[in-house]
Protein backbone atom coordinates (compact mmCIF):
# COMPACT_ATOMS: atom_id res chain seq x y z
CA UNK A 1 0.00 0.00 0.00
CA UNK A 2 1.41 3.24 -0.72
CA UNK A 3 1.07 6.28 1.30
CA UNK A 4 -0.56 9.75 -0.17
CA UNK A 5 -0.96 12.95 0.88
CA UNK A 6 -3.93 14.24 -0.30
CA UNK A 7 -3.35 17.50 -2.81
CA UNK A 8 -6.14 19.38 -1.27
CA UNK A 9 -8.63 19.04 1.74
CA UNK A 10 -12.15 18.59 0.69
CA UNK A 11 -13.77 21.89 0.66
CA UNK A 12 -17.44 22.23 2.12
CA UNK A 13 -19.66 23.88 -0.58
CA UNK A 14 -17.08 23.29 -3.05
CA UNK A 15 -16.20 19.53 -3.12
CA UNK A 16 -19.36 18.48 -1.32
CA UNK A 17 -22.03 20.08 -0.38
CA UNK A 18 -24.48 20.13 2.69
CA UNK A 19 -27.00 17.99 1.36
CA UNK A 20 -24.80 15.03 0.26
CA UNK A 21 -23.44 14.98 4.52
CA UNK A 22 -26.63 13.05 5.49
CA UNK A 23 -25.19 9.74 3.84
CA UNK A 24 -28.21 7.39 4.67
CA UNK A 25 -31.54 7.37 7.02
CA UNK A 26 -31.11 4.26 8.33
CA UNK A 27 -30.64 3.93 12.64
CA UNK A 28 -27.31 3.34 13.86
CA UNK A 29 -25.84 2.50 17.16
CA UNK A 30 -22.66 4.58 18.52
CA UNK A 31 -21.10 2.78 21.98
CA UNK A 32 -18.61 5.02 24.35
CA UNK A 33 -16.57 3.34 26.89
CA UNK A 34 -15.84 4.82 30.45
CA UNK A 35 -14.38 3.99 33.91
CA UNK A 36 -15.04 5.06 37.82
CA UNK A 37 -13.56 3.39 40.99
CA UNK A 38 -16.01 2.53 43.68
CA UNK A 39 -15.90 0.09 46.50
CA UNK A 40 -18.70 -2.17 47.83
CA UNK A 41 -19.49 -5.10 49.49
CA UNK A 42 -22.24 -7.69 48.95
CA UNK A 43 -25.01 -9.38 51.64
CA UNK A 44 -25.62 -12.95 51.67
CA UNK A 45 -23.10 -14.04 49.69
CA UNK A 46 -20.68 -16.68 50.40
CA UNK A 47 -17.45 -15.70 49.27
CA UNK A 48 -14.92 -13.18 49.49
CA UNK A 49 -16.93 -10.23 48.08
CA UNK A 50 -18.65 -10.42 51.71
CA UNK A 51 -16.13 -8.31 52.68
CA UNK A 52 -15.26 -4.24 51.58
CA UNK A 53 -13.63 -3.98 48.44
CA UNK A 54 -13.43 -2.01 45.28
CA UNK A 55 -13.27 -2.16 41.86
CA UNK A 56 -12.37 -0.13 38.93
CA UNK A 57 -15.55 -0.99 36.90
CA UNK A 58 -15.90 0.03 32.91
CA UNK A 59 -19.39 0.64 31.50
CA UNK A 60 -19.96 0.14 27.90
CA UNK A 61 -23.22 2.64 27.15
CA UNK A 62 -24.41 1.75 23.98
CA UNK A 63 -27.34 4.61 21.89
CA UNK A 64 -28.48 4.44 18.65
CA UNK A 65 -30.78 6.89 16.60
CA UNK A 66 -30.76 8.30 13.10
CA UNK A 67 -28.33 10.28 11.70
CA UNK A 68 -29.05 14.09 11.65
CA UNK A 69 -28.45 15.99 8.67
CA UNK A 70 -24.59 16.53 8.93
CA UNK A 71 -24.53 12.47 9.18
CA UNK A 72 -24.20 12.07 13.04
CA UNK A 73 -26.50 10.18 15.55
CA UNK A 74 -25.17 11.53 18.67
CA UNK A 75 -22.47 13.67 19.83
CA UNK A 76 -19.14 10.96 21.27
CA UNK A 77 -19.00 14.59 23.79
CA UNK A 78 -22.72 14.53 24.77
CA UNK A 79 -23.05 11.16 25.62
CA UNK A 80 -19.68 11.90 27.82
CA UNK A 81 -21.80 14.79 29.17
CA UNK A 82 -24.29 12.15 30.12
CA UNK A 83 -22.02 9.88 31.87
CA UNK A 84 -20.48 12.62 34.03
CA UNK A 85 -23.85 14.40 35.12
CA UNK A 86 -25.77 10.79 35.81
CA UNK A 87 -23.17 7.91 36.90
CA UNK A 88 -19.40 9.24 37.76
CA UNK A 89 -21.02 12.20 40.06
CA UNK A 90 -22.87 9.75 41.66
CA UNK A 91 -20.53 6.47 41.96
CA UNK A 92 -17.01 7.38 41.03
CA UNK A 93 -14.48 6.69 44.23
CA UNK A 94 -17.66 6.36 46.31
CA UNK A 95 -19.23 3.15 48.56
CA UNK A 96 -22.11 2.12 46.75
CA UNK A 97 -23.76 0.38 49.47
CA UNK A 98 -24.24 4.50 50.74
CA UNK A 99 -25.13 6.01 47.55
CA UNK A 100 -27.28 3.53 45.63
CA UNK A 101 -31.08 2.77 46.59
CA UNK A 102 -31.01 -0.26 49.23
CA UNK A 103 -29.89 -3.36 46.86
CA UNK A 104 -27.33 -5.46 47.05
CA UNK A 105 -24.56 -3.87 44.89
CA UNK A 106 -24.06 -6.49 42.56
CA UNK A 107 -23.13 -5.90 38.49
CA UNK A 108 -26.33 -7.71 38.29
CA UNK A 109 -28.56 -4.90 40.64
CA UNK A 110 -26.50 -1.85 39.37
CA UNK A 111 -26.61 -2.26 35.77
CA UNK A 112 -30.12 -1.89 35.91
CA UNK A 113 -30.10 0.53 37.86
CA UNK A 114 -27.55 2.63 35.91
CA UNK A 115 -29.94 2.15 32.85
CA UNK A 116 -33.16 3.47 34.66
CA UNK A 117 -30.48 6.74 35.55
CA UNK A 118 -29.38 7.15 32.14
CA UNK A 119 -33.28 6.67 30.34
CA UNK A 120 -34.09 9.18 32.56
CA UNK A 121 -31.35 11.42 31.68
CA UNK A 122 -32.18 11.20 28.02
CA UNK A 123 -35.80 11.96 28.47
CA UNK A 124 -35.02 15.03 30.26
CA UNK A 125 -32.30 16.26 27.74
CA UNK A 126 -34.98 15.41 24.91
CA UNK A 127 -32.73 12.64 23.58
CA UNK A 128 -36.07 10.05 23.88
CA UNK A 129 -38.01 12.57 21.84
CA UNK A 130 -35.54 13.07 18.69
CA UNK A 131 -35.26 9.29 18.19
CA UNK A 132 -32.70 8.41 20.60
CA UNK A 133 -32.67 4.82 22.38
CA UNK A 134 -30.49 3.54 25.34
CA UNK A 135 -29.76 0.04 23.18
CA UNK A 136 -27.55 -1.87 25.55
CA UNK A 137 -25.13 -1.68 28.52
CA UNK A 138 -22.00 -3.35 29.61
CA UNK A 139 -20.81 -3.06 32.99
CA UNK A 140 -17.81 -4.97 33.82
CA UNK A 141 -16.85 -5.70 37.47
CA UNK A 142 -13.40 -6.76 36.22
CA UNK A 143 -11.64 -7.18 33.00
CA UNK A 144 -13.05 -10.52 32.49
CA UNK A 145 -16.03 -10.24 34.03
CA UNK A 146 -18.80 -8.22 33.00
CA UNK A 147 -23.10 -8.09 33.00
CA UNK A 148 -25.06 -6.61 29.87
CA UNK A 149 -28.99 -5.13 30.27
CA UNK A 150 -30.37 -4.80 26.39
CA UNK A 151 -33.31 -2.44 25.83
CA UNK A 152 -35.42 -5.88 24.32
CA UNK A 153 -34.69 -7.15 27.89
CA UNK A 154 -35.78 -4.00 29.48
CA UNK A 155 -38.92 -3.85 27.89
CA UNK A 156 -39.67 -7.25 27.93
CA UNK A 157 -41.15 -7.02 31.34
CA UNK A 158 -40.54 -10.50 32.20
CA UNK A 159 -39.65 -11.53 35.78
CA UNK A 160 -39.44 -14.03 37.63
CA UNK A 161 -42.37 -12.79 40.26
Amino acid sequence: MEFKIPDQVERLGVDIHRDELRYHRKRVAVTKEFTFDAAHHLHLYDGKCKNLHGHTYRLLITISGFVNEIGIVVDFGEVKRMFKEEIESRLDHRYLNEVLPNMNTSAENMVVWIWEQLEAWMDREGWSSQGHRLEELTLFETPTSRVTIKRTWMEAGDSDA
